[in-house]
């Protein structure tokens, strides 16, 4: 019998739900850990609170020594509810958050005098060793300097008995080593953008703020099961394992009562997540089995970006205390759902409105449709750094893959939508008379107010949804760092509405156009140049592949050819322009994720291999030898008769040779193509032969390792199933 997987099974058949206590209402302990609005006004002077208010609204950069004062009362709140330690919490580009403790704690120097030291310089700026993080050649390795910089948008919190600071990451030369610096100058872009063009509809706005709700999914492992597969272990995912006879077919794991140790997993982790001012509202039971998701209420993007980083390292601490493991990996599973992180995308003013949500008179429907069409336009023109943007070994095995979107990125926006469109396009060309005016006002775009909040359908196969008053995109793996795709996005639009206000001016100037006029006539353009782009249909068809190629979109179905475009001539441009990258940031950030590809192909080979011939092999040569034991016997008993007795027992040692046979030969050739890649003299050649020449062995590998699950006995099997992966709670 498999000791290692029947103790497991034993052990979390005899798991008891941990038991967790509510500790208030939601409403009065919601940020009690998080250096908030209400933490500063009794912990600051007055003064310093307004240098903090500024530099968030504004932007404005704090004074030294008001820095000093701002540590102070940070450092007086945090010793307050315990906190021993500080540390610089930052994202480099590994795709995780990264912290160095400092204890407040120090001595003079004869040890004398102990005291609690927390001044501005350790605030604002520290200097962590940065030899040993990705940088894409933007310093060499002797060069170790990196400096963290506080991010006074995004507020401090304490996290168990450690003071947490969000921070910047950048390089001794001044290149962002992390993904939050590019995301703020992104959002500083779209701000400019957007509050230009919102003026033309309403001169009192002097802010716009992209906002960000993601969703979380998620699956949920016994803590003793994971540990007896060294795949989920060392890859995130289980490399082989056949399907379970039941999956996902019937569908009654989806929003279905969820189970206890599981609920109280959610609870606990609600907990924490508010003390931290993480704004958790929706949780339910997923499609796959064991699999679940949790949403937030809508935030400004960069704080919802640092909360959703800082989620998936609550997630993983608190599922300890549940003796769960967390597995955010896209598709850890075969043959079931895997898991996404839907970003739900707008822009909101700073007097209220929400510029994706339609109005009810028409020009404020005017607004809503220039910021709409321009949005599409920017998917549009940038669609192949779009799919950059959520490019990844592990999303590779989850997009097209008939539960989330294609490669392919296309814009859904709806039947009613798609009609207003089309009867905005049809309005006469050229300069509108007054009778052309009017009807435009009163029987076109006045139109527009059918669209009530979420009255449009869903489109699960869309990689890029409108869906009522905000853009879903759906295409954003479960395991990314929302911020990638987040300063794609907002820099694409960004752009776009700065071509847009030019052309509009360029109208009213050399044309004499009335403000109005103008923008519908470079609306209408757009309408008609962004046609490729929309699609209604079923995204996983055959038919889609045929009609966007017809439509010249791109089709970049793995990681290494879809990198490419974050360094076309286009995509520099673009970041350059808008001072979010420069070519240094950019090219290193190609060459992180290409080497990332590589080395995550790599330690999958090196796994299924070690797998395959150290486990599966030696349990089916086990096996096989109780078989042939069983004929011998037979022979013995029943002399010449004996071959048609024990006939099925032949060919099952026969049908487990082959396998065995089939996963040695694919394992010494999987290990040969690794050798001939790593020996390729770029990056990017070795990427596309891992990805061409070595992963598919991968599947032919797991084939015969699945056929043999089949065929050997249950108890002698070594690894757990995936009946018991996914069905055991």
């Amino acid at each position: 019998m498999s000791t290692f997987r029947f103790q497991s099974l034993k052990e979390t058949a005899n798991r008891k739900a941990v038991e967790v206590k509510e500790l208030d209402k939601k409403s009065i302990i919601f940020g009690s850990n998080v250096f908030n609005d209400k933490a500063m006004r009794q912990f600051l002077t007055p003064e310093a609170y307004k240098a903090v208010q500024s530099a968030v609204q504004h932007g404005t950069k704090i004074d030294r020594k008001l820095a000093d004062y701002i540590a102070m009362g940070m450092k007086e709140w945090a010793l307050a509810k315990g906190v021993t330690h500080y540390t610089h919490w930052f994202q480099p580009l590994t795709g995780a958050t990264a912290e160095k403790h400092d204890a407040f704690f120090e001595t003079s120097f004869d040890g004398s005098d102990p005291v609690e030291k927390f001044g501005g310089s350790q605030l604002v700026q520290q200097e962590p060793d940065a030899s040993s993080f990705p940088n894409g050649g933007i310093r060499n390795t002797f060069e170790a300097r990196g400096y963290t910089a506080w991010d006074p948008t995004s507020p401090a919190f304490i996290f168990g008995t450690t003071l947490c600071i969000p921070t910047v990451f950048v390089s001794y030369t001044g290149e962002a080593l992390d993904n939050k610096a590019p995301l703020l100058r992104a959002l500083s872009a779209i701000d400019d953008a957007a509050t230009e063009v919102a003026k033309y509809f309403d001169k009192n706005v002097k802010k716009v703020t992209p906002t960000l709700g993601w969703e979380q999914e998620y699956f949920l492992i016994d803590a003793a099961l994971a540990a007896s597969r060294p795949d989920i272990l060392l890859t995130g995912r289980t490399l082989l394992g056949h399907a379970s006879a039941k999956g996902q077919q019937l569908e009654d794991h989806y929003f279905g009562s969820i189970p206890t140790r599981v609920l109280n997993y959610m609870r606990d982790l609600e907990n924490e997540c508010m003390l931290l001012g993480i704004p958790v509202k929706t949780r339910h039971n997923e499609v796959a089995p064991n699999q679940f998701e949790l949403a937030p209420i809508f935030e400004e993007t960069n704080l919802a970006v640092d909360h959703n980083s800082l989620l998936m390292d609550v997630m993983q601490k608190v599922a300890e205390r549940h003796f769960f493991k967390v597995l955010f990996h896209e598709k850890p599973f075969k043959g079931v759902n895997g898991s996404g992180k839907h970003n739900n995308w707008s822009l909101a003013t700073d007097t209220g409105v929400n510029l994706l949500a339609p109005g009810k008179t028409p020009m404020s429907n005017l607004q809503f449709l220039t910021f709409f069409i321009n949005t599409i336009k920017a998917v549009y023109t940038y669609e192949e750094l779009m799919r950059a943007s959520i490019a990844s070994a592990s999303n590779d095995h989850r997009l097209g893959a008939n539960e989330a979107p294609p490669a392919i990125i296309s814009v859904f926006i709806g039947q009613q939508l798609t009609r207003v469109l089309e009867q905005l396009e049809d309005v006469t060309n050229g300069k509108l008379s007054p009778e052309e005016k009017t009807d435009l006002k009163l029987n076109v775009v006045g139109k527009i107010p059918d669209v009530l909040l979420d009255n449009t359908d869903r489109n699960r196969t869309s990689p890029f949804a409108f869906t009522g008053n905000k853009f879903e995109f759906r295409a954003v793996g479960s395991s990314a760092n929302c911020a990638v795709s987040m300063t794609t996005l907002n820099s694409i639009v960004a752009k776009q509405l700065i071509d847009f206000k030019k052309e509009v001016d360029a109208l009213i100037d050399s044309k004499g156009l009335k403000k109005d006029e103008a923008i519908f006539n470079v609306l209408r353009e757009y309408i008609k140049q962004t046609k490729a782009i929309l699609f209604e249909g079923d995204g996983y068809s055959d038919d889609w592949q045929k009609e966007a190629a017809k439509r010249k979109l791109s089709n970049h179905k793995t990681t290494p050819e879809a990198l490419k475009a974050k360094v076309s001539k286009k995509a520099m441009e673009l970041f350059e322009s808008l001072g979010v990258m420069n070519h240094v940031e950019v090219e290193a950030r190609y060459e992180i994720e290409v080497e990332e590809y590589t080395k995550k192909i790599q330690i999958e080979g090196r796994v299924l291999g070690d797998i395959a011939r150290n486990h599966v092999i030696p349990t089916a040569i086990k096996y096989q030898n109780t078989l042939i034991e069983n004929v011998k016997g037979l022979k013995e008993i029943f002399g010449k008769d004996f071959e048609k007795i024990a006939k099925e027992q032949i060919v099952l040692i026969k049908e487990i040779s082959a396998h065995i046979e089939g996963i040695n030969t694919n394992v010494e050739a999987m290990t040969e193509e690794r050798k001939k890649a790593n020996n390729l003299t770029s990056a990017e050649k070795t990427a596309a032969a891992y990805c061409d020449k070595v992963k598919p062995y991968f599947d032919i590998i797991r084939e015969h390792c699945d056929k043999l699950e089949l065929l050997v006995d249950d108890e002698t099997w070594t690894l757990t199933k995936y009946r018991e992966l996914l069905f055991t709670r």
